[in-house]
């Protein structure tokens, strides 16, 4: 009996520890688990703090590399020399305004010939009979040019010294009352003598003197930027038209033309001037000379 008991009691025991195994059992898998994932964010940790490292050093590397870089000086590179050596001249240059260089005028003024007009209808070494007036020096003109500018400093020449082409064109009007010769008489006297046989003077006719020039000239300008601009025109070539023709019948004859002027800047691309010209022919156009003297005013539109 007293063994039963034993055995009981033995095997209770052994039910206990089994069950105490049992129940130990996860905690000791659960206990295990947690130390494998702690592990596992310790190597985590570690590898990410490495590599933070690793970036670290690569940057103190680049910022140490840019420091040298801009630690050295802009002789050791040409083309940042060059560069800087640019970058310098722009900034030191002044802003330019804007400004209209080209120009159209309107001139009119007074004009004087060195010698009196001799013409075909006018006087004539051929018929010296009966008018033999001669025109008046003094002339009115009128007339209009361009100027088209073509560099800012006289060719590097000059700075704020500009050079323009201009083309030029004027009428001169020397008198309108002058007499004309025999053949210009109506009647004629030629006519009338040759048909009847009797000199009978007719009525001289009043000839109108005038001269069209056509001129292409460089001009120089000085004081680019200001309203006051004083120019020359060192020397032009100029076309004279004559009329009446010359006893030969003839019409045109060239020249050189000089002059000097100035103009001033009233109201954004207004400008008013005045100027002097010369006209010195190669020639007489074949009895008749065109050189002369002329002055006046202009009004300038700028484009």
């Amino acid at each position: 009996m007293k063994l039963t008991k034993t055995k009981l009691a033995l095997g209770v025991a052994t039910a206990a520890l089994a069950m105490t195994g049992v129940l130990a059992a996860p905690q000791a898998m659960a206990h295990s688990k947690a130390e494998r994932v702690a592990a596992a964010t310790d190597k985590k940790v570690e590898a990410l703090e490495s590599q933070v490292r690793q970036m670290n050093s690569m940057m103190k590397a680049m910022q140490a590399e840019l420091a040298r870089v801009k630690a050295q000086p802009a002789q050791s590179d040409p083309r940042v020399q060059e560069l800087n050596e640019w970058m310098a001249s722009v900034r030191s240059q002044p802003v330019k305004e804007e400004t209209r260089d080209n120009m159209i005028f309107f001139r009119g003024g007074w004009a004087k010939a060195d010698h009196s007009r001799n013409g075909v209808s006018i006087q004539s070494d051929v018929v010296p009979v009966v008018a033999q007036d001669r025109a008046d020096r003094d002339a009115w003109y009128f007339g209009a040019g361009f100027d088209f500018s073509l560099d800012d400093n006289l060719f590097g020449l000059m700075d704020n010294t500009e050079v323009l082409a201009e083309l030029m064109f004027d009428y001169k009007e020397f008198n309108t009352q002058v007499q004309g010769n025999a053949l210009a008489e109506n009647p004629s006297v030629i006519g009338t003598a040759i048909l009847t046989g009797q000199i009978q003077p007719g009525q001289p006719r009043d000839v109108t003197v005038s001269m069209f020039s056509l001129s292409a000239s460089p001009k120089i300008k000085f004081m680019k930027g200001s309203d006051f601009r004083p120019w020359i025109i060192p020397v032009g070539f100029a076309l004279n038209v004559i009329s009446p023709p010359s006893e030969s019948i003839t019409v045109l004859n060239p020249a050189m033309m000089f002059g000097a002027g100035a103009d001033y800047k009233v109201w954004k691309n207004i400008y008013v001037g005045a100027d002097a010209r010369y006209n010195l022919s190669f020639g007489d156009a074949d009895g008749v000379d065109t050189d002369g003297f002329e002055a006046g005013g202009y009004l300038g539109i700028g484009f």
